[in-house]
């Protein structure tokens, strides 16, 4: 079902990062409208590759006074608090991408910089500049460590062009412990809208574009419902795209919030898959009722949202996070953002 794209495309580049590279698209698999056999080329470099700094804003209790490794842990933290994370992209040599296999890709330098209680909000949004951001919403078991890799996999491989964040929850990054996660990602929903209130107000600022993964997704869609409820149309317009994948969200839930966002629900793109085992046994733990991103397109589609079925590009056991392995997959978060910049 995957469609090439044409072969040759001229494509101007900005500064001196060189020529685009092509991507394929993700054909007539996915019915959200970004796939129609036209193509974006994605430029060579990501910003985050250019400048590896990531913007963090987290309700997790930080590690000593002074910060030490590993920064931040599965406890609750004292409200919210921002940390600006120095990474370290991976070598992009030949041997590097076979080193990478045994050893990662992208690892955390340094975190020079931390501010916790009421002004965190406000010194993302500053440190933010006035662009665009891309925020990665992490799912169930993940360390602080691990979802700033996943951040950074995720802007660098859609090449972001603006600012990358994060927004990591206290995820207690085990397997047996998914109810201490689900209550601990409600439990952020409040800090999550301040971030969000606090780059919404943010005067001459950029697109606010959301990826969320698994839990994250629940965490998200209330701190935007929340969001629409207090701040208005106003913060909404801010928000660019909204990507949802793999939603770990009672379809039920998941109905009953987006008839609470009304005409917003247009922002949204669901990255949903039928054979996604890790949501079919949190359906199970929950009763049996299915999870939203394991749900049919069809059944997502009459809520509103767009929706990248990518049931057929799963290769491995899980398929939890194709997302972050697969090239196609990616292609549809790349295109949410392209039209996201342009508002919905």
């Amino acid at each position: 079902m995957l469609r090439q794209p044409p072969t040759r495309r001229a494509f101007v580049r900005l500064g001196a990062l060189g020529a685009a590279v092509l991507a394929p698209s993700l054909g007539g698999c996915v019915a959200d409208g970004l796939a129609t056999g036209t193509l974006t080329p994605p430029e060579r470099q990501s910003a985050l590759d250019v400048m590896p700094v990531l913007l963090v804003a987290t309700t997790r209790k930080p590690v000593g006074s002074p910060l030490r490794a590993p920064y931040f842990n599965a406890e609750r933290g004292r409200g919210l608090s921002f940390a600006e994370v120095r990474l370290s992209p991976p070598d992009r040599s030949l041997l590097g991408k076979v080193s990478a296999v045994v050893t990662g890709d992208w690892t955390i330098g340094a975190v020079p910089r931390v501010e916790s209680g009421a002004g965190a909000a406000g010194a993302f949004a500053e440190a933010a500049l006035g662009r665009d951001v891309l925020i990665y919403v992490h799912g169930y078991r993940e360390s602080f460590e691990s979802a700033a890799v996943s951040a950074a996999r995720l802007s660098d491989g859609i090449r972001f062009r603006g600012v990358s964040g994060l927004f990591t929850w206290p995820s207690a990054a085990a397997t047996f412990d998914y109810g201490y996660d689900r209550e601990s990602a409600l439990w952020s929903r409040d800090a999550f809208e301040d971030l969000l209130k606090a780059l919404a107000a943010t005067p001459s600022a950029g697109r606010i574009n959301i990826v969320a993964h698994s839990l994250g997704t629940l965490l998200t869609l209330e701190s935007l419902r929340m969001l629409r409820a207090e701040a208005g149309e106003g913060a909404m317009a801010r928000i660019g795209a909204v990507v949802l994948a793999a939603p770990d969200i009672d379809i039920d839930l998941f109905t009953t919030s987006l008839a609470r966002l009304g005409s917003d629900v247009a922002r949204i793109t669901v990255i949903s898959s039928t054979n996604d085992r890790a949501l079919e046994l949190s359906g199970a733990i929950a009763g049996g009722i299915v999870r939203a991103g394991a749900a049919d397109r069809e059944r997502l589609e009459a809520l509103g949202v767009r929706v990248a079925d990518a049931s057929d590009y799963g290769g491995g056991l899980i398929n939890h996070d194709l997302f972050l392995s697969n090239p196609e997959v990616q292609g549809v978060v790349r295109r949410a953002v392209a039209r996201g910049a342009g508002g919905v």
